[in-house]
Protein backbone atom coordinates (compact mmCIF):
# COMPACT_ATOMS: atom_id res chain seq x y z
CA UNK A 1 0.00 0.00 0.00
CA UNK A 2 1.40 3.77 -1.18
CA UNK A 3 2.89 5.67 1.69
CA UNK A 4 1.88 9.27 2.21
CA UNK A 5 4.60 10.72 4.81
CA UNK A 6 5.55 13.93 3.47
CA UNK A 7 2.12 14.66 3.19
CA UNK A 8 1.17 13.50 6.74
CA UNK A 9 3.99 15.06 8.26
CA UNK A 10 2.86 18.58 6.65
CA UNK A 11 -0.92 17.78 8.22
CA UNK A 12 1.04 17.11 11.46
CA UNK A 13 2.38 20.57 11.38
CA UNK A 14 -0.61 22.49 10.73
CA UNK A 15 -3.09 19.88 12.98
CA UNK A 16 -0.53 18.96 15.90
CA UNK A 17 -1.94 16.86 18.19
CA UNK A 18 -5.24 16.39 16.16
CA UNK A 19 -3.53 13.96 13.96
CA UNK A 20 -2.53 10.32 15.51
CA UNK A 21 0.19 8.50 13.83
CA UNK A 22 0.36 5.83 16.39
CA UNK A 23 0.25 1.90 15.65
CA UNK A 24 -2.47 1.64 18.32
CA UNK A 25 -4.32 4.53 16.97
CA UNK A 26 -4.30 3.75 13.37
CA UNK A 27 -4.87 0.14 13.57
CA UNK A 28 -8.48 1.22 15.60
CA UNK A 29 -9.15 3.21 12.37
CA UNK A 30 -8.36 0.39 9.81
CA UNK A 31 -11.55 -1.70 10.13
CA UNK A 32 -15.49 -1.17 11.17
CA UNK A 33 -18.11 -4.06 11.67
CA UNK A 34 -16.77 -5.83 8.43
CA UNK A 35 -13.94 -6.51 10.38
CA UNK A 36 -11.50 -6.31 7.50
CA UNK A 37 -8.49 -4.26 7.97
CA UNK A 38 -6.75 -1.71 5.73
CA UNK A 39 -3.91 -0.29 7.68
CA UNK A 40 -4.20 4.04 7.66
CA UNK A 41 -1.32 6.20 7.30
CA UNK A 42 -2.85 8.57 9.95
CA UNK A 43 -6.00 9.31 12.52
CA UNK A 44 -7.24 12.84 12.44
CA UNK A 45 -9.90 13.69 15.12
CA UNK A 46 -11.28 17.37 14.35
CA UNK A 47 -12.82 19.22 17.53
CA UNK A 48 -14.22 21.98 14.55
CA UNK A 49 -15.90 21.31 11.97
CA UNK A 50 -13.30 23.79 10.21
CA UNK A 51 -10.50 21.28 10.75
CA UNK A 52 -11.78 19.22 8.58
CA UNK A 53 -11.26 21.55 5.25
CA UNK A 54 -8.04 21.63 6.33
CA UNK A 55 -7.05 18.10 5.59
CA UNK A 56 -9.02 17.88 3.01
CA UNK A 57 -7.39 20.75 1.05
CA UNK A 58 -4.11 18.99 2.08
CA UNK A 59 -5.48 15.35 0.75
CA UNK A 60 -6.26 16.98 -2.45
CA UNK A 61 -3.15 18.64 -2.71
CA UNK A 62 -0.71 15.15 -1.89
CA UNK A 63 -3.62 12.83 -3.50
CA UNK A 64 -4.43 11.51 -0.19
CA UNK A 65 -7.19 9.09 0.26
CA UNK A 66 -9.79 9.91 3.03
CA UNK A 67 -11.90 7.75 4.68
CA UNK A 68 -14.69 9.74 6.99
CA UNK A 69 -15.20 7.24 10.18
CA UNK A 70 -17.86 7.83 12.70
CA UNK A 71 -18.30 4.88 15.26
CA UNK A 72 -17.09 2.11 12.62
CA UNK A 73 -20.76 -0.05 13.21
CA UNK A 74 -21.41 -0.33 9.63
CA UNK A 75 -20.99 -4.04 8.08
CA UNK A 76 -20.46 -3.09 4.34
CA UNK A 77 -16.84 -2.02 4.70
CA UNK A 78 -17.95 1.84 3.94
CA UNK A 79 -15.53 3.10 6.37
CA UNK A 80 -12.55 0.71 6.12
CA UNK A 81 -9.87 2.75 4.41
CA UNK A 82 -8.85 0.20 1.41
CA UNK A 83 -6.46 2.06 0.20
CA UNK A 84 -4.74 3.53 3.27
CA UNK A 85 -4.22 7.32 3.42
CA UNK A 86 -5.87 9.22 6.11
CA UNK A 87 -8.99 8.42 8.10
CA UNK A 88 -11.13 11.64 9.51
CA UNK A 89 -12.65 10.69 12.94
CA UNK A 90 -15.95 12.19 13.16
CA UNK A 91 -16.76 11.35 17.06
CA UNK A 92 -15.90 14.70 18.80
CA UNK A 93 -18.57 16.75 16.40
CA UNK A 94 -21.34 15.19 18.49
CA UNK A 95 -23.37 18.60 19.77
CA UNK A 96 -26.82 18.27 20.08
CA UNK A 97 -29.46 21.14 20.65
CA UNK A 98 -32.80 20.82 20.27
CA UNK A 99 -35.37 23.79 18.46
CA UNK A 100 -38.50 22.35 20.59
CA UNK A 101 -40.31 25.03 19.16
CA UNK A 102 -40.12 24.11 15.64
CA UNK A 103 -39.77 20.74 16.29
CA UNK A 104 -36.19 20.15 14.80
CA UNK A 105 -32.63 18.78 16.03
CA UNK A 106 -29.28 20.60 14.94
CA UNK A 107 -26.60 18.20 15.69
CA UNK A 108 -23.02 16.82 14.82
CA UNK A 109 -21.85 13.70 12.74
CA UNK A 110 -20.69 12.54 15.88
CA UNK A 111 -23.67 12.28 17.85
CA UNK A 112 -24.89 9.48 18.71
CA UNK A 113 -28.59 8.21 17.26
CA UNK A 114 -29.63 7.29 20.64
CA UNK A 115 -28.51 10.45 22.01
CA UNK A 116 -30.56 12.56 19.76
CA UNK A 117 -33.38 10.25 20.19
CA UNK A 118 -32.79 10.80 23.99
CA UNK A 119 -32.33 14.55 23.44
CA UNK A 120 -35.88 14.61 22.03
CA UNK A 121 -37.35 12.90 24.03
CA UNK A 122 -36.75 15.08 26.69
CA UNK A 123 -38.37 18.21 25.05
CA UNK A 124 -41.48 15.91 23.85
CA UNK A 125 -40.53 14.84 20.60
CA UNK A 126 -39.40 11.73 18.63
CA UNK A 127 -36.83 10.65 16.19
CA UNK A 128 -37.54 7.37 14.77
CA UNK A 129 -35.01 5.76 12.65
CA UNK A 130 -33.41 3.61 15.14
CA UNK A 131 -30.50 0.66 13.83
CA UNK A 132 -29.93 -2.11 15.63
CA UNK A 133 -26.73 -0.22 17.25
CA UNK A 134 -28.18 2.75 17.85
CA UNK A 135 -26.37 3.51 21.22
CA UNK A 136 -22.72 3.70 19.15
CA UNK A 137 -24.03 4.61 15.61
CA UNK A 138 -23.60 8.24 14.60
CA UNK A 139 -25.96 10.44 12.97
CA UNK A 140 -23.32 10.97 10.09
CA UNK A 141 -22.76 7.36 9.33
CA UNK A 142 -26.46 7.25 9.87
CA UNK A 143 -26.93 9.80 6.71
CA UNK A 144 -23.92 8.13 4.64
CA UNK A 145 -26.23 5.16 4.81
CA UNK A 146 -29.39 6.09 4.67
CA UNK A 147 -29.98 3.88 7.79
CA UNK A 148 -33.41 2.58 8.84
CA UNK A 149 -34.20 0.73 11.67
CA UNK A 150 -37.71 -0.98 12.85
CA UNK A 151 -39.75 2.09 12.84
CA UNK A 152 -39.23 2.54 8.69
CA UNK A 153 -42.63 0.97 7.95
CA UNK A 154 -44.39 4.10 9.59
CA UNK A 155 -42.26 6.75 9.86
CA UNK A 156 -39.37 6.37 7.58
CA UNK A 157 -35.20 6.39 7.33
CA UNK A 158 -33.24 9.24 7.76
CA UNK A 159 -33.80 10.81 4.65
CA UNK A 160 -36.99 11.22 5.74
CA UNK A 161 -35.87 12.85 8.70
CA UNK A 162 -32.96 15.37 7.10
CA UNK A 163 -33.89 18.88 6.56
CA UNK A 164 -30.64 20.44 5.77
CA UNK A 165 -27.14 19.56 5.93
CA UNK A 166 -23.87 20.76 6.16
CA UNK A 167 -20.25 19.69 5.40
CA UNK A 168 -17.18 20.00 2.96
CA UNK A 169 -16.60 19.01 -0.35
CA UNK A 170 -13.43 15.99 -1.36
CA UNK A 171 -11.80 19.81 -2.39
CA UNK A 172 -12.07 21.48 1.16
CA UNK A 173 -14.97 23.22 0.11
CA UNK A 174 -17.55 24.24 2.67
CA UNK A 175 -21.16 23.50 1.70
CA UNK A 176 -24.59 23.97 3.06
CA UNK A 177 -27.36 22.02 1.74
CA UNK A 178 -30.73 23.37 2.66
CA UNK A 179 -31.33 25.39 5.98
CA UNK A 180 -33.78 25.00 9.24
CA UNK A 181 -36.96 25.35 7.22
CA UNK A 182 -39.83 23.39 6.54
CA UNK A 183 -39.63 24.48 3.00
CA UNK A 184 -36.73 24.72 0.44
CA UNK A 185 -37.01 24.80 -3.06
CA UNK A 186 -34.22 27.19 -4.38
CA UNK A 187 -31.64 25.17 -6.49
CA UNK A 188 -30.67 21.24 -6.78
CA UNK A 189 -31.34 19.32 -4.29
CA UNK A 190 -27.74 18.11 -2.90
CA UNK A 191 -28.81 17.34 0.41
CA UNK A 192 -30.62 14.27 -0.70
CA UNK A 193 -27.78 13.39 -3.26
CA UNK A 194 -24.99 13.15 -0.21
CA UNK A 195 -27.74 10.83 1.89
CA UNK A 196 -26.68 7.59 1.28
CA UNK A 197 -23.61 8.15 -0.76
CA UNK A 198 -21.40 6.68 1.73
CA UNK A 199 -18.77 9.60 2.42
CA UNK A 200 -17.88 9.43 -0.98
CA UNK A 201 -19.25 13.12 -2.59
CA UNK A 202 -18.95 15.03 0.66
CA UNK A 203 -18.14 14.70 4.65
CA UNK A 204 -21.07 15.97 6.46
CA UNK A 205 -20.27 17.56 10.22
CA UNK A 206 -23.54 18.79 11.10
CA UNK A 207 -27.34 18.51 9.77
CA UNK A 208 -30.99 19.79 11.21
CA UNK A 209 -33.53 16.64 11.82
CA UNK A 210 -37.12 16.70 11.39
CA UNK A 211 -38.64 15.27 14.95
CA UNK A 212 -42.44 14.06 15.54
CA UNK A 213 -44.61 14.24 18.21
CA UNK A 214 -44.02 11.27 21.16
CA UNK A 215 -46.85 8.16 20.53
CA UNK A 216 -49.38 8.91 23.49
CA UNK A 217 -49.50 5.28 24.02
CA UNK A 218 -48.17 1.77 22.55
CA UNK A 219 -49.23 -2.06 22.60
CA UNK A 220 -47.54 -5.00 21.59
CA UNK A 221 -48.03 -8.23 20.15
CA UNK A 222 -46.44 -11.36 19.72
CA UNK A 223 -47.96 -13.82 17.22
CA UNK A 224 -46.81 -17.52 15.97
CA UNK A 225 -47.60 -19.36 12.39
CA UNK A 226 -47.41 -22.54 11.35
CA UNK A 227 -44.84 -21.91 8.60
CA UNK A 228 -42.50 -18.47 6.76
CA UNK A 229 -45.43 -18.62 3.69
CA UNK A 230 -48.32 -18.10 5.88
CA UNK A 231 -46.30 -15.56 8.37
CA UNK A 232 -45.58 -13.31 5.70
CA UNK A 233 -48.73 -14.13 3.98
CA UNK A 234 -50.31 -12.79 6.57
CA UNK A 235 -48.62 -10.09 7.09
CA UNK A 236 -50.03 -8.66 3.53
CA UNK A 237 -53.66 -9.66 4.86
CA UNK A 238 -52.87 -7.00 8.07
CA UNK A 239 -51.77 -4.47 6.10
CA UNK A 240 -54.53 -4.70 3.89
CA UNK A 241 -56.82 -3.47 6.90
CA UNK A 242 -54.67 0.15 6.60
CA UNK A 243 -53.23 -1.23 9.75
CA UNK A 244 -50.05 0.73 9.73
CA UNK A 245 -47.94 -0.53 12.94
CA UNK A 246 -44.72 1.03 14.29
CA UNK A 247 -42.81 -2.07 14.23
CA UNK A 248 -43.25 -5.40 12.66
CA UNK A 249 -40.73 -7.46 13.00
CA UNK A 250 -40.74 -10.72 11.45
CA UNK A 251 -38.29 -13.87 12.46
CA UNK A 252 -38.05 -17.06 10.60
CA UNK A 253 -38.01 -20.72 12.46
CA UNK A 254 -34.09 -21.01 12.15
CA UNK A 255 -33.98 -16.71 14.11
CA UNK A 256 -36.85 -18.10 16.46
CA UNK A 257 -34.65 -21.48 17.06
CA UNK A 258 -31.28 -19.70 17.93
CA UNK A 259 -33.02 -17.32 20.28
CA UNK A 260 -35.00 -20.11 22.22
CA UNK A 261 -31.57 -21.48 22.51
CA UNK A 262 -29.84 -18.17 23.79
CA UNK A 263 -32.61 -17.25 26.31
CA UNK A 264 -33.08 -20.82 27.56
CA UNK A 265 -37.20 -20.02 27.01
CA UNK A 266 -39.79 -21.17 24.59
CA UNK A 267 -41.43 -18.15 22.85
CA UNK A 268 -45.11 -20.40 22.88
CA UNK A 269 -45.02 -23.42 24.51
CA UNK A 270 -45.83 -26.52 23.21
CA UNK A 271 -45.08 -24.39 19.62
CA UNK A 272 -41.08 -24.51 19.91
CA UNK A 273 -39.08 -23.14 16.50
CA UNK A 274 -42.43 -21.69 15.15
CA UNK A 275 -41.98 -18.10 12.81
CA UNK A 276 -43.34 -15.12 14.62
CA UNK A 277 -44.14 -11.69 13.96
CA UNK A 278 -43.82 -9.09 16.65
CA UNK A 279 -45.85 -6.09 16.08
CA UNK A 280 -45.94 -2.50 18.21
CA UNK A 281 -48.89 0.16 17.51
CA UNK A 282 -48.22 3.32 18.94
CA UNK A 283 -50.25 6.30 18.60
CA UNK A 284 -52.85 8.19 20.46
CA UNK A 285 -54.85 6.34 23.18
CA UNK A 286 -58.25 6.55 20.93
CA UNK A 287 -56.60 5.17 18.14
CA UNK A 288 -55.15 1.91 19.23
CA UNK A 289 -58.52 1.55 21.36
CA UNK A 290 -59.94 1.21 17.75
CA UNK A 291 -57.02 -0.34 16.04
CA UNK A 292 -56.18 -3.11 18.76
CA UNK A 293 -59.42 -5.19 18.15
CA UNK A 294 -58.63 -5.38 14.34
CA UNK A 295 -55.30 -6.73 14.99
CA UNK A 296 -56.82 -9.08 17.78
CA UNK A 297 -59.32 -10.09 14.97
CA UNK A 298 -56.41 -10.79 12.58
CA UNK A 299 -54.17 -12.81 15.36
CA UNK A 300 -56.86 -14.83 15.83
CA UNK A 301 -57.58 -15.56 12.42
CA UNK A 302 -54.36 -16.57 11.04
CA UNK A 303 -51.83 -17.43 14.01
CA UNK A 304 -51.24 -20.70 15.48
CA UNK A 305 -50.79 -18.57 18.97
CA UNK A 306 -50.45 -15.01 20.01
CA UNK A 307 -49.72 -12.93 23.25
CA UNK A 308 -49.88 -9.43 24.04
CA UNK A 309 -48.22 -7.28 26.64
CA UNK A 310 -50.04 -5.84 29.62
CA UNK A 311 -47.21 -4.56 31.50
CA UNK A 312 -43.43 -3.07 30.29
CA UNK A 313 -41.76 -6.02 32.00
CA UNK A 314 -43.53 -8.47 29.72
CA UNK A 315 -43.35 -5.96 26.61
CA UNK A 316 -38.94 -7.30 27.34
CA UNK A 317 -39.71 -10.26 27.78
CA UNK A 318 -41.25 -10.42 23.78
CA UNK A 319 -39.00 -8.59 22.65
CA UNK A 320 -35.78 -10.78 24.10
CA UNK A 321 -36.58 -12.92 21.20
CA UNK A 322 -35.50 -10.00 18.74
CA UNK A 323 -32.36 -8.74 20.15
CA UNK A 324 -31.11 -12.36 21.05
CA UNK A 325 -31.93 -14.15 17.57
CA UNK A 326 -28.78 -12.40 15.76
CA UNK A 327 -25.79 -13.20 17.84
CA UNK A 328 -27.23 -16.30 18.89
CA UNK A 329 -27.05 -17.63 14.65
CA UNK A 330 -23.54 -18.41 15.05
CA UNK A 331 -24.63 -21.44 16.71
CA UNK A 332 -25.09 -22.38 12.93
CA UNK A 333 -21.42 -21.29 11.83
CA UNK A 334 -18.53 -18.92 12.63
CA UNK A 335 -19.04 -16.78 9.43
CA UNK A 336 -22.00 -14.83 8.48
CA UNK A 337 -22.61 -13.04 4.68
CA UNK A 338 -25.53 -10.50 6.25
CA UNK A 339 -27.56 -9.23 3.71
CA UNK A 340 -30.54 -6.61 4.18
CA UNK A 341 -32.67 -7.15 0.81
CA UNK A 342 -35.73 -5.21 0.23
CA UNK A 343 -38.69 -7.60 -1.44
CA UNK A 344 -41.96 -5.96 -2.42
CA UNK A 345 -44.41 -6.94 -0.39
CA UNK A 346 -46.83 -8.16 -3.61
CA UNK A 347 -43.42 -11.31 -3.31
CA UNK A 348 -43.95 -11.81 0.27
CA UNK A 349 -44.98 -15.63 -0.34
CA UNK A 350 -43.20 -15.81 -3.12
CA UNK A 351 -39.57 -14.99 -1.36
CA UNK A 352 -40.68 -17.48 1.40
CA UNK A 353 -40.74 -19.86 -0.57
CA UNK A 354 -37.26 -19.42 -2.61
CA UNK A 355 -35.48 -19.22 0.69
CA UNK A 356 -36.78 -22.30 1.48
CA UNK A 357 -35.29 -23.47 -1.65
CA UNK A 358 -32.27 -21.62 -1.05
CA UNK A 359 -31.50 -23.74 1.83
CA UNK A 360 -32.13 -26.50 0.27
CA UNK A 361 -29.85 -26.27 -2.72
CA UNK A 362 -26.97 -25.00 -0.66
CA UNK A 363 -27.35 -27.29 2.29
CA UNK A 364 -26.76 -23.84 4.62
CA UNK A 365 -28.81 -22.33 7.71
CA UNK A 366 -30.05 -19.16 6.20
CA UNK A 367 -31.74 -17.60 9.33
CA UNK A 368 -34.17 -14.91 8.35
CA UNK A 369 -35.35 -11.82 9.94
CA UNK A 370 -36.48 -8.55 9.61
CA UNK A 371 -39.07 -5.45 9.21
CA UNK A 372 -42.30 -6.59 7.59
CA UNK A 373 -43.36 -2.99 7.32
CA UNK A 374 -41.37 -1.92 4.68
CA UNK A 375 -40.00 -5.35 3.23
CA UNK A 376 -36.35 -5.06 4.54
CA UNK A 377 -35.46 -8.45 5.74
CA UNK A 378 -31.72 -9.45 6.86
CA UNK A 379 -30.89 -12.90 5.25
CA UNK A 380 -27.94 -14.56 7.14
CA UNK A 381 -26.14 -17.00 5.42
CA UNK A 382 -24.40 -19.27 7.63
CA UNK A 383 -21.03 -21.52 7.18
CA UNK A 384 -18.06 -22.50 8.84
CA UNK A 385 -15.18 -20.22 7.21
CA UNK A 386 -12.55 -23.64 7.25
CA UNK A 387 -15.13 -25.84 5.00
CA UNK A 388 -14.43 -24.76 1.69
CA UNK A 389 -17.27 -26.52 0.85
CA UNK A 390 -19.70 -24.57 2.31
CA UNK A 391 -17.42 -21.05 1.98
CA UNK A 392 -18.36 -21.95 -2.05
CA UNK A 393 -21.79 -22.84 -1.45
CA UNK A 394 -21.78 -19.76 1.11
CA UNK A 395 -20.88 -17.55 -2.48
CA UNK A 396 -23.21 -19.19 -4.56
CA UNK A 397 -26.34 -18.66 -2.65
CA UNK A 398 -25.71 -14.81 -1.67
CA UNK A 399 -24.76 -14.65 -5.46
CA UNK A 400 -28.43 -16.47 -6.42
CA UNK A 401 -30.25 -14.11 -3.71
CA UNK A 402 -29.53 -10.91 -4.92
CA UNK A 403 -30.05 -12.25 -8.23
CA UNK A 404 -33.61 -13.14 -7.08
CA UNK A 405 -34.44 -10.49 -5.37
CA UNK A 406 -33.72 -8.19 -8.17
CA UNK A 407 -35.76 -10.04 -10.01
CA UNK A 408 -38.88 -9.71 -8.17
CA UNK A 409 -38.01 -5.79 -7.88
CA UNK A 410 -36.59 -5.53 -4.90
CA UNK A 411 -33.31 -3.85 -4.04
CA UNK A 412 -29.84 -5.45 -3.00
CA UNK A 413 -30.00 -3.27 0.19
CA UNK A 414 -32.35 -1.41 2.23
CA UNK A 415 -30.32 0.53 5.08
CA UNK A 416 -26.51 -1.25 4.60
CA UNK A 417 -25.24 0.51 1.98
CA UNK A 418 -22.50 -0.75 -0.81
CA UNK A 419 -19.29 -0.04 1.07
CA UNK A 420 -17.10 -3.02 -0.18
CA UNK A 421 -19.39 -5.88 0.92
CA UNK A 422 -22.02 -5.35 -1.78
CA UNK A 423 -19.93 -4.11 -4.91
CA UNK A 424 -19.97 -7.78 -6.49
CA UNK A 425 -23.73 -7.07 -6.68
CA UNK A 426 -24.32 -3.34 -7.88
CA UNK A 427 -24.58 -3.91 -11.25
CA UNK A 428 -27.09 -6.81 -11.04
CA UNK A 429 -29.08 -3.77 -9.29
CA UNK A 430 -28.37 -0.93 -11.63
CA UNK A 431 -27.83 -1.03 -15.54
CA UNK A 432 -24.41 0.14 -17.12
CA UNK A 433 -25.74 3.52 -17.90
CA UNK A 434 -27.27 3.94 -14.26
CA UNK A 435 -23.81 3.23 -12.81
CA UNK A 436 -22.16 5.45 -15.52
CA UNK A 437 -24.48 8.54 -14.58
CA UNK A 438 -23.36 7.84 -10.52
CA UNK A 439 -19.73 7.41 -11.64
CA UNK A 440 -19.91 10.83 -13.37
CA UNK A 441 -21.05 12.64 -10.59
CA UNK A 442 -18.56 11.28 -8.12
CA UNK A 443 -15.91 13.18 -10.63
CA UNK A 444 -17.64 16.19 -10.75
CA UNK A 445 -17.91 16.44 -7.17
CA UNK A 446 -14.62 14.73 -6.16
CA UNK A 447 -12.09 15.05 -9.36
CA UNK A 448 -9.16 13.75 -7.76
CA UNK A 449 -11.08 10.62 -6.19
CA UNK A 450 -9.58 11.09 -2.97
CA UNK A 451 -12.39 10.65 -0.91
CA UNK A 452 -13.25 6.88 0.41
CA UNK A 453 -12.28 5.78 -2.18
CA UNK A 454 -12.13 1.76 -3.70
CA UNK A 455 -15.80 1.34 -2.33
CA UNK A 456 -19.09 0.78 -4.25
CA UNK A 457 -17.87 0.74 -7.90
CA UNK A 458 -14.45 -1.57 -7.30
CA UNK A 459 -15.66 -5.07 -6.81
CA UNK A 460 -14.27 -6.33 -3.99
CA UNK A 461 -15.44 -9.88 -2.53
CA UNK A 462 -14.98 -9.38 0.91
CA UNK A 463 -15.24 -12.97 2.00
CA UNK A 464 -12.48 -14.08 0.87
CA UNK A 465 -10.65 -11.89 3.29
CA UNK A 466 -9.11 -13.61 6.47
CA UNK A 467 -11.50 -11.38 8.94
CA UNK A 468 -10.55 -9.84 12.41
CA UNK A 469 -11.41 -12.28 15.81
CA UNK A 470 -12.33 -9.70 18.14
CA UNK A 471 -16.08 -8.67 19.43
CA UNK A 472 -17.32 -5.22 19.15
CA UNK A 473 -19.33 -2.70 21.75
CA UNK A 474 -22.58 -2.94 19.53
CA UNK A 475 -21.98 -7.17 18.29
CA UNK A 476 -25.18 -8.89 19.22
CA UNK A 477 -24.35 -10.92 22.22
Amino acid sequence: MKSFAQATAALKRKLGPRVDVSEQGRWAASFDSSKISFLPDAVITPSKESEIGVVLALANKHRVPVTPRGRGTTLMGSAAPVQGGWVIDMLKLNKITIDADAGMAHVGAGATNANVARAAEAHGWFYPPDPSSREYCTIGGNIACNAGGMHGGKYGVTRDFVIALRGFLPTGEFVEWGTATKKFSAGYNLRDLWIGSEGMLGVVTGAVLKLVPQPAARWTLLTAFSDETAALGSARKLFRQRVQPAICEFLDRESVLCAERATGKTVFPGQEGRPVILLELAGTRGELEEIKPIVLAWARENSVAHKEATNRDEVEELWAVRRKCSGAMFELGDAKLNEDIVVPMKNYEEFARFIMQLKKKSKLPIPTFGHLADGNLHVNIMYHRVNRVETRAAEKAVQTLMETVVKLGGAISGEHGIGLAKTPFLRIQHSAAQVKAMVAVKKALDPLGILNPGKMFDVVRVWKYEKLKLHLPWDHK
